[in-house]
């Protein structure tokens, strides 16, 4: 089963839960804003992933299956 993260920077506050919950999923750049480490994540991170989403204060965070 496949799924998405997105991340919407305009949106982010920098609380970092995200980073937090799923470090392997997202980081956060010079200026405190998540960013996807990488394109592809990895499925057996769904579930890390799912929750940073639910943690994000701002919900800049989204996973979709």
């Amino acid at each position: 089963m496949t799924f998405d993260v997105t991340v919407d920077r305009d949106l982010c506050q920098g609380a970092g839960q995200c980073v937090l919950r799923a470090p392997l999923v997202f980081d956060q750049d010079e200026e405190g804003l998540v960013v996807l480490v990488g394109p592809d994540v990895p499925e057996e991170e769904r579930e890390a992933a799912a929750d940073a989403a639910y943690l994000c204060p701002a919900s800049a965070v989204s996973v979709r299956s």
